[in-house]
C-alpha cells in the first residue's frame, strides 16, 4: 500500500498490526528524478511487504518543509525513515531527534553531516563529476574556456559533483575555468536566469566560452534553454547531469554533449532495502554506491543506457 499524506497509513486504517511503515522523503516531488526513485520505493516496498509514505517538498528550495515533515514523522512513530536531505546541516539536528525517538534513519542521495544515519544510498557524487570533468576536457582536446555553473549552497550530492567536476578539469592544464561560483538554483525559471547572465558576462556570445557543465536537472534544463535562446546550443560542449525527456532531446539532437546519469529507481529501491534490513537487526553498509554513468549521442541507444534515460516513474 502506498500513502500519498502522512496520515493516511495508520495501522488500523491500512495495513495488518506490526506491519512496517516508512517514510521517504525526498528534496522534491517534481523533477522526474524523484519520480523514479519513487517508483524504486515503491518496488522494494512490495517486495518486502511494508508500507511506504512518500511525501516531500513541492519544490527543492524549501527547507522549512522538508525539516517540518521529519519532524512530523517521528511525531507520528513511523518504523524508520528514507531521507534526501536538502541542506547538510539544518537536518542534522531533526535526524538526530528522530534516531534518539526510536526512528531510524536512512540518508540518500545527498550526504548529511553528524553520523546519526544507519546508512548512506546515492551515487558516488564526487567520481560522477569527475566523469563530466574528463569527458568535457576530452572533447575540447585539452584547451579551451569552460564555465561551472553550481546548483544551490548546502547541498552536499551537487557539491561533492561540482567539486570532483573541478578536480577532473586539473588533468587538462589548458582548459580555463572562467567561472565557478554562480549558482542556478532549484527551479528551471530561476537556473535560466542565472546562465543567462553567465553566459553574457562571460562573452559567450563571442565564442569566448567553449564548454559548459550542470550539476542536477533545473540546471542542466535552465541552461539549454539558455543556450538556445543565444544561438549557442550545439556550438558550446556541454555536459549536463540527470535525466529527463527534453534532456534526452537535447543530447539525441546534440545541443547537449552528454550526460551524467545515475540510477534513481535504484536508489530508492536500495534505500528502503537498507531501512528494513536495519529494522531487522541485520548488518547493513555504511555507504551504498548506486552508479552512475556517462551517455551521449554515440552511446544512448544501448540497452543499458536506455534502461537509466528512461527508468519507470510510476509506483
Amino acid at each position: 500500500m502506498l500513502c500519498a499524506l502522512p496520515l493516511a497509513c495508520k495501522k488500523s486504517e491500512g495495513g495488518a498490526p506490526g506491519k512496517l511503515r516508512i517514510a521517504v522523503v525526498p528534496k522534491g516531488t517534481t523533477h522526474e528524478f524523484w519520480k523514479a526513485v519513487h517508483a524504486g520505493a515503491a518496488k522494494a516496498a512490495r517486495e518486502l511487504s511494508v508500507e511506504i509514505i512518500w511525501k516531500g517538498p513541492l519544490k527543492e528550495d524549501d527547507l522549512k518543509s522538508q525539516v517540518d515533515l521529519v519532524q512530523s514523522f517521528t511525531a507520528q512513530g513511523v518504523s524508520g525513515m528514507v531521507l534526501a536531505p536538502l541542506n547538510d546541516t539544518a537536518l542534522v539536528a531533526p535526524v538526530r531527534a528522530a534516531v534518539r525517538s526510536g526512528v531510524p534513519v536512512v540518508i540518500f542521495d545527498s550526504d548529511l553531516k553528524g553520523g546519526d544515519q544507519a546508512s548512506f544510498v546515492a551515487t558516488d557524487n564526487r567520481a560522477a563529476g569527475r566523469l563530466a570533468g574528463e569527458k568535457l576536457g576530452a572533447l575540447l582536446g585539452g584547451k579551451g574556456n569552460v564555465l561551472l555553473l553550481r546548483y544551490q549552497e548546502g547541498s552536499a550530492s551537487t557539491n561533492h559533483r561540482e567539486e570532483g567536476f573541478v578536480e577532473a578539469l586539473r588533468k587538462f592544464p589548458e582548459v580555463k575555468l572562467l567561472s565557478a561560483n554562480q549558482y542556478g538554483g532549484a527551479t528551471t525559471e530561476s537556473a535560466f536566469a542565472a546562465s543567462e547572465n553567465l553566459l553574457l558576462a562571460q562573452n559567450a556570445g563571442k565564442g569566448q566560452v567553449q564548454g559548459v557543465f550542470c550539476p542536477n536537472e533545473s540546471t542542466t534544463f535552465g541552461m539549454l534553454l539558455a543556450l538556445e535562446k543565444a544561438g549557442l546550443a550545439g556550438k558550446v560542449h556541454f555536459i549536463g547531469f540527470d535525466a529527463s525527456a527534453k534532456l534526452v532531446e537535447g543530447v539525441r539532437a546534440g545541443k547537449l554533449s552528454g550526460l551524467v546519469l545515475q540510477n534513481p529507481f535504484n536508489m530508492g529501491y536500495l534505500a528502503v532495502k537498507t531501512l528494513v534490513a536495519h529494522l531487522k537487526k541485520e548488518k547493513v553498509e555504511s555507504r551504498i554506491d548506486t552508479g552512475a554513468a556517462l551517455v551521449d549521442k554515440q552511446n544512448m541507444d544501448q540497452p543499458e543506457m536506455k534502461a537509466l534515460l528512461s527508468p519507470p516513474t510510476a509506483p
